[in-house]
């Protein structure tokens, strides 16, 4: 069984395609997520992958967290450590804790994020292009690929970017790497 978060995401996956008049197939050629693999999702039938949610927010020009904040409960002002949500694809090393959630009358959010020792995750495009990346390395190091361009990070570094291109993110195989991540 599911838990009600993965429900929350089917449903509000099931709307957003609705509310673009989209079918299965056209979604499918949107993202680049077979049909069968959306119908299990919508269905909740299986938990999504950090790059499914990924191609899939490219689809609907929204950011993963903005996805997630929509299946959350209503906007307020404090947000203790025990509340916050956290996504986590086991599978790819990743974990990913909303600390200030997207809200509708707020423009930024913080994320910050945990890549197991030698994990690996890829963007093939932005969810969002153009948005404003604040990234800060706290722990471990982290090499990553923004577009055609290669950075190493180590704790304490910072890299600021607009995300026009695809993105990739390789933490240290022992050492692991854990940011903050703050989008605007």
């Amino acid at each position: 069984m599911l838990d009600p978060l993965t429900r929350r995401l089917a449903a509000r996956l099931k709307e957003l395609r609705t509310e673009k008049g989209w079918s299965l197939d056209q979604l499918a050629e949107a993202s680049g997520v077979s049909r069968a693999t959306l119908s299990r999702l919508e269905k909740a039938e299986v938990s999504p992958t950090t790059e499914v949610l990924g191609k899939l927010c490219v689809a609907y020009s929204m950011s993963l967290t903005r996805l997630l904040a929509a299946i959350e409960e209503q906007f307020t002002a404090h947000i203790p450590a025990k509340a916050q949500s956290l996504f986590e694809d086991k599978g790819k090393g990743f974990a990913r804790r909303a600390i200030s959630p997207p809200a509708a009358s707020l423009k930024g959010e913080v994320l910050e994020c945990d890549l197991a020792p030698g994990s690996f995750i890829s963007y093939e495009a932005p969810p969002v292009s153009g948005q404003e990346h604040h990234l800060v390395l706290l722990d471990g190091e982290l090499d990553l690929r923004i577009g055609e361009t290669d950075y190493h990070l180590s704790a304490g570094d910072c890299l600021r970017y607009q995300l026009y291109e695809p993105s990739e993110f390789r933490s240290d195989p022992e050492k692991g790497a854990r940011y903050l991540l703050v989008l605007i």
